[in-house]
């Protein structure tokens, strides 16, 4: 699930052409600003100044452009040159793609801001009721022009997403162990053996896991870090867990224990519900450990890197309620 906190659209993907040694586009690109500053006075002598070269050399950069297209763009009359047919039917592209790459330019640049530019986050759905909203409040009363990508979504995906460099930073559980990853620890949640209210566990205050071995689990989906750890707890407790419904949010799990549809082992809730029960479990094992994630081989944009300093600084007021 991605929401984007901006204004701004997102660009789509431009149709590519072939950029090999031989091909018509990577030939005449470096050409381009050179035939449009020649073209839009029609006069060589004074491009050459605008553009700082000499004009010989700026001459025959025009001409290795006519001959790469195989055609007259530019009539020499003396002194001055004017646009043939074909000339002015090819400066109205040069000159679209010569703004085209302008506002490319722009939008890269705006994109680094550090004041103003774009932060592509990640972060479990368990995260994002209490804990990251208290981060996005906190750093925008800092730097109210950063704007956010925000990607709630599984471990696996956010991680191979942060790997393709679509995601800056994740929050996410359990902390990765990889050479390409440089993750820091923001905290540990203590999880609970969630039931109905009306469950023949209710009314305990620790259970040991096996007890619950004989009852439907409901759980997240295989690539969540929660269903891991959920599925570690119940090996070490001797037994596999029977899954009855699968799901992406705590919550709706919550719901389905609510409903009698089975019990679940989940981080505490932010705000307790009076139809299910949340009973500690006795392992130590039953925790699991939130990191901040980034890659350790590409470079954070600066508004990332202020974004990650900030939620570093923040980690010990973090609202886990473990």
């Amino acid at each position: 699930m991605t929401y984007e906190l901006s204004s701004e659209p997102v660009p789509l993907p431009a149709e590519q052409v072939e950029l090999s040694p031989t091909s018509l586009a990577a030939r005449l690109s470096p050409l381009l600003a050179q035939f449009a500053a020649v073209a839009r006075g029609e006069h060589v002598t004074r491009a050459a100044v605008e553009l700082g070269m000499p004009q010989p050399t700026l001459s025959r950069a025009v001409a290795r452009l006519e001959a790469e297209l195989g055609v007259v763009l530019l009539a020499r009359e003396g002194r001055t040159v004017r646009l043939t047919r074909a000339g002015r039917i090819f400066l109205a592209s040069t000159e679209r793609a010569l703004a085209e790459l302008e506002r490319g330019a722009d939008a890269a640049r705006a994109e680094a801001d550090p004041t103003g530019g774009r932060v592509a986050f990640g972060f479990l759905h368990t995260m994002g009721t209490e804990a990251v909203p208290m981060l996005l409040r906190g750093f925008r009363a800092r730097l109210p022009r950063v704007r956010f990508q925000l990607v709630q979504s599984y471990t696996d995906e956010m991680l191979a997403r942060l790997r393709e460099g679509e995601l800056d930073l994740c929050l996410l559980s359990p902390r990765p162990e990889a050479a390409d990853l440089t993750a820091r620890r923001m905290g540990e949640q203590r999880l609970r053996l969630v039931v109905s209210a009306d469950h023949r566990l209710a009314g305990r205050r620790r259970v040991r896991l096996e007890e619950a071995a004989e009852d439907p689990f409901v759980g997240l989906e295989p690539g969540y870090g929660l269903r891991r750890i959920t599925d570690a707890l119940c090996a070490q407790a001797g037994f596999t867990p029977r899954i009855s419904f699968e799901g992406e949010e705590a919550e709706t799990l919550r719901g389905l224990v609510a409903a009698g549809l089975g019990v679940a082992v989940l981080p505490p809730a932010s705000v307790p519900r009076p139809d299910v029960v949340e009973v500690a479990i006795s392992s130590p094992a039953a925790r699991r450990e939130l990191a901040l994630v980034w890659s350790s081989v590409r470079p954070l944009p600066p508004p990332a890197v202020a974004f990650r300093d900030y939620v570093l600084s923040e980690k010990d007021r973090l609202p886990l309620h473990g």
